[in-house]
């Protein structure tokens, strides 16, 4: 029988130490050594759950049944999009964002449409009573009979109601709530969360339901802690969006199922989140064309395209300290650009402050974006408008050339079909029907091109 002593593991560098001190001896980190038991220590590279075959005898894998890992649509397209077609039976998925963004609300409505489609499921509310679970579930025409609640915080309590019920879904919300026995620490530490995550998983699978484990970004970012979950299931999906906007978004982080980098997209209402089919009617809603400083970029979430207002205002410093914030996209590579236009393209931005929101509270990652937020930029430095039927891709290197993006056929359709007539974007391009392409060779030239169709020097009007 293993040992039921108690040691010590870095959550830096994951060394384990016999006794805590304040200082790791392996990677010199500062309070990064966690209460843990030795029993769940000593099997530092096993997967939960994943318990090896009898005798460890080899298979064929030409004999193994891959049909047992087939997804079960949920009923939500939007989630099925991210998930590959369904949630995998036995699986373990990390459903991760910050408190209040609406998690709790979307696995309701997940285990709702489970439901309805004869899946029964268990509902682990460590957080709320079910009292709160049921109002929430009553307004938002959540309550059926094939979802089952506890409010156990426990790791033997929630083992016995899943070895019980035995459901197809088993959701716990959320893992910092839930403690094991096993480990003397509180809830929510690195420890706790570790085990608390290995025991589940493995009561999960060993009764055949899907396990989906609800974690809270920390105020670092790191969900749960410091990079203690990711590895230890199968999927990682993060939940964005911005309190003060209705739109929400899913991206599959880590999916061993399916693809990763898809987005799914909702609109937080009243009556719950509603499914976003055609996010580019929603993203451009509010734009006011005839001003300067706005730019159309069209994004690549996945296998999705995405239309985005890129907004940029240039105001002089009254303090003569030039002041760089962007909104949804990296600070760095704002600065980055702007040393190009001030190096390349010889414009100057001292002395001014710079602001770079991405409208509708998306967050770029896509490197196409950087002639979009050039675009903008200089439209708002010169009081020039960017032509509106015109949308703007490519990324910028840093001797000011034009690089192309991947899948530009698929950017420049979904132009055309929300009436976009006129594209900037690198060489090499393929040309779409119903699209006037400009592909210029460098930044300079691509400015150029687009701030030439432009009106007269743009007046604040009242809107």
């Amino acid at each position: 029988m293993a040992s039921q002593s108690i040691q010590f593991r870095c959550v830096t560098c994951d060394a384990v130490a016999p006794k805590w001190v304040g200082r790791c001896p392996s990677c010199a980190a500062w309070n990064s050594l966690e209460e843990q038991p030795r029993k769940a220590a000593e099997r530092p590279g096993r997967i939960p759950g994943k318990s090896p075959a009898p005798c460890d005898v080899p298979v064929r894998l030409s004999d193994i049944d891959s049909d047992a890992a087939e997804p079960i649509p949920t009923g939500i397209g939007e989630l099925d999009r991210v998930l590959g077609g369904g949630i995998v039976p036995s699986s373990v998925t990390l459903l991760a964002g910050e408190p209040g963004i609406g998690k709790s609300t979307l696995v309701l409505q997940m285990l709702a449409s489970c439901a309805r489609k004869g899946v029964a499921s268990l509902l682990v509310s460590a957080e709320e009573s079910p009292e709160q679970v049921h109002r929430r579930a009553r307004r938002l025409g959540l309550v059926e009979d094939g979802i089952w609640i506890t409010s156990a915080t426990g790791t033997e309590a929630i083992a016995a109601a899943v070895e019980k019920l035995q459901p197809g879904v088993t959701v716990v919300d959320s893992i910092q709530t839930v403690a094991s026995p096993d480990v003397a620490s509180p809830a929510g530490s690195v420890a706790q969360v570790r085990v608390v995550a290995q025991e589940l998983a493995e009561t999960a699978r060993s009764a055949g339901s899907a396990l989906v484990l609800i974690g809270h970004v920390t105020k670092e970012g790191s969900i749960a802690g410091p990079r203690v979950l990711e590895h230890l299931v199968d999927s990682v999906l993060s939940f964005e969006g911005d309190r003060h906007h209705s739109l929400r978004m899913l991206r599959a982080v880590k999916h061993r199922f399916g693809a990763v980098g898809e987005m799914a997209m909702w609109e937080m209402t009243s009556a719950g989140l509603g499914e976003v089919t055609d996010p580019a009617r929603m993203m451009l809603a509010d734009r006011h064309t005839g001003l300067p400083g706005s730019a159309i970029f069209v994004a690549m979430e996945g296998r999705r395209p995405l239309m985005v207002e890129v907004q940029a205002l240039v105001a002089s410093s009254p303090a003569g300290i030039s002041r760089r914030a962007a909104s949804g996209y990296d600070h760095g590579r704002l600065a980055q650009v702007l040393a190009v236009l001030e190096r390349r393209v010889d414009l100057s931005f001292a002395g001014r402050d710079v602001y770079v929101s991405a409208a509708g509270g998306v967050r770029l990652d896509d490197p196409g974006a950087d002639l979009a937020v050039a675009m903008a930029l200089v439209s708002s430095l010169s009081s020039r408008v960017v032509d509106d039927r015109l949308v703007v891709v490519g990324e910028i290197g840093l001797g000011g050339e034009l690089r192309s993006v991947t899948h530009t056929a698929i950017r420049l359709g979904e132009a055309a079909r929300h009436g976009f007539t006129r594209a900037v974007t690198a060489r090499g391009a393929e040309p779409v029907e119903g699209i006037t392409l400009w592909t210029p060779a460098t930044v300079s030239e691509a400015l150029d091109r687009g701030l030439r169709n432009v009106s007269a020097p743009a007046r604040l009007v009242a809107i």
